[in-house]
C-alpha cells in the first residue's frame, strides 16, 4: 500500500508532499482509497461533503465502528501525517481477517476531506461539514489562494456542492470512532513505547492579522516618513514567541502574505496569521490576548491600521473515557512487557494537533491511537515512523477493532 501511495503528491524538490483538496493530487489519493476498498470486497461511498467510506456489513444496521483518518497534506508535508492512520486501517482488516475475527457490527473505513485546510485555510473541512461545525453558506465562501471558491473546486472534480452540509443520520448510525495517527512529537520516543492512547487535544484556532500601512517607494522615502505595516507585523511576531513562552503555551505565525509585494516597495498590507495552542482554554487565551494587545501597541504608534478576525477554533477535546479505558483495556491484556519482564502499562498522552476524531467527537464516541515518531517532527519531510513500529500500530489497532467490533 506504501509503494502505491508514496508517489500521489510528492514534490521531487522539497521531497514533501502537496496533496491539496481537490487537485489532480487528492483525485488520485482518492481513487488510491476506493481501489483499497474494491480489492476487499468493501462497499464503497463518497458521502454528501466528499468524504470516502468503505463498508463491510450494513451502513443503515446503526452502532457501526468506523477507524480511519485523511489522505491530503500540508504543504510539503511528510507521508504519515494522515495517510498513517488510513493505510493501518486497511491493514488492520487485512489482520482481523487473517486471525478469523467475525464483525459482529457493521465495520467502515473512512478517508476525511480537506483535513489540512492547506488549500482554503479552514482544517477538517470535510469532518466540520458532517458533524455541522460549518455551514453550507460559510464552506461557500473559502477561497484559495488563486480566488477559487471550494464549491468552483468541488465542481472542477467532478462532485456536487450543492449537498454539502450536515449529515447527523450517518453520524448517529456511528457507535465508535478510533484514529491511528503518527505522533506529532517525542513523547512515545521519550518513554520507548510505539504505541500509545490519547488522552485529549488542546484547544487550538487561527487567527489572521492585517496590518495595514502605506505603499510607497523603497528607494526615495525617507525612513521618518513611512507607515510600513511589515515592521509592526514583525514586532508581533516576536511579541508570540514572548507570550507563549511566558503563558505555557504555544503561538506560530506561519504564513503571510504581502501587497503589493514588490521587492522595491513598501507594503500597503501584510495579512498574516496566527496558529496558537495550549494545554488548557485560560492559557490559550492568555497567549491570543497578548499577541493582540502588542500588536495592537506597536500598530498604534507606528499608525499602522490592524484588523484581527478569529478564523477557526475548537475547543478542548476529552476524548470520551469509556472507549479510552476499554482500548488501554484490550491493549494491555494483550500482554505488554518491558525489558525486565514487567508489565507496562499503555501510556496515554495529550496532543496540540487537531484531528477529524476532535471533530466528531462532540457527535460520536471517539479515541486515537499515536504510533512512535522519533524524530518528534511532523507537517515536514523529516516525518517519520519506522516499519516495526507501524506494526505496531496496526497490531494495536487490530486488537481495538477485534475487541469492538468482533465476536
Amino acid at each position: 500500500m506504501w509503494r502505491g501511495l508514496a508517489p500521489i503528491g510528492l514534490d521531487p524538490g522539497s521531497g514533501g508532499y502537496r496533496r491539496y483538496a481537490w487537485t489532480g493530487a487528492d483525485l488520485d489519493c482518492r481513487e488510491w482509497f476506493r481501489a483499497q476498498a474494491e480489492a476487499r470486497g468493501l462497499v464503497h461511498e463518497t458521502d454528501r461533503n466528499g468524504n470516502q467510506w468503505a463498508w463491510h456489513g450494513d451502513p443503515l444496521a446503526g452502532d457501526a465502528v468506523v477507524t480511519g483518518s485523511h489522505l491530503d497534506s500540508v504543504p510539503d508535508g511528510g507521508a504519515f501525517d494522515g495517510p498513517l492512520g488510513v493505510v493501518s486501517a486497511f491493514a488492520a482488516l487485512d489482520e482481523l481477517r487473517r486471525r478469523g475475527a467475525e464483525f459482529t457490527r457493521p465495520f467502515a473505513i473512512v478517508n476525511f476531506g480537506d483535513e489540512e485546510g492547506a488549500r482554503f485555510g479552514l482544517a477538517c473541512v470535510g469532518s466540520r461539514l458532517s458533524a455541522g461545525q460549518l455551514t453550507p453558506e460559510d464552506a461557500y465562501r473559502l477561497r484559495d489562494g488563486d480566488g477559487v471558491t471550494l464549491p468552483q473546486a468541488m465542481e472542477a472534480a467532478g462532485y456536487d456542492p450543492g449537498v454539502i452540509g450536515p449529515d447527523p443520520g450517518r453520524l448517529a448510525r456511528i457507535g465508535a470512532f478510533v484514529e491511528l495517527h503518527v505522533e506529532q512529537g517525542r513523547a512515545l520516543d521519550l518513554t520507548g513505547d510505539p504505541v500509545g492512547v490519547a488522552s485529549a487535544i488542546w484547544p487550538h484556532g487561527r487567527w489572521r492579522f492585517d496590518f495595514r500601512g502605506e505603499a510607497n517607494h523603497a528607494g526615495t522615502t525617507r525612513l521618518a516618513d513611512r507607515r510600513d505595516p511589515m515592521l509592526t507585523y514583525a514586532e508581533t511576531v516576536l511579541a508570540a514567541r514572548r507570550e507563549a513562552e511566558l503563558a505555557g503555551g504555544l503561538a506560530t505565525f506561519g504564513k503571510i502574505s504581502v501587497e503589493p509585494n514588490g521587492v522595491n516597495a513598501i507594503p500597503s498590507l501584510v495579512r498574516a496569521w496566527l496558529d496558537s495552542r495550549a494545554a488548557d482554554q485560560a492559557t490559550l487565551d492568555a497567549v491570543v490576548h497578548g499577541v493582540e494587545r502588542a500588536a495592537r501597541e506597536h500598530a498604534e504608534r507606528a499608525g499602522i491600521g490592524l484588523d484581527v478576525v478569529r478564523e477557526s477554533f475548537t475547543p478542548v477535546v476529552d476524548f470520551q473515557h469509556a472507549l479510552r479505558d476499554e482500548m488501554r483495556r484490550v491493549l494491555e491484556g494483550r500482554g505488554r512487557h518491558g525489558a525486565d519482564g514487567a508489565e507496562r502499562p499503555v501510556p496515554v498522552l495529550g496532543t496540540g494537533a487537531g484531528h477529524d476524531a476532535g471533530i466528531l467527537s462532540a457527535s460520536v464516541p471517539t479515541a486515537m491511537l499515536f504510533v512512535r515518531n522519533p524524530t518528534g517532527i511532523s507537517h515536514s519531510p523529516a516525518e517519520h515512523a519506522a516499519e516495526d513500529d507501524c506494526v505496531a500500530g496496526v497490531r494495536a489497532l487490530a486488537d481495538v477493532l477485534e475487541g469492538l467490533a468482533c465476536s
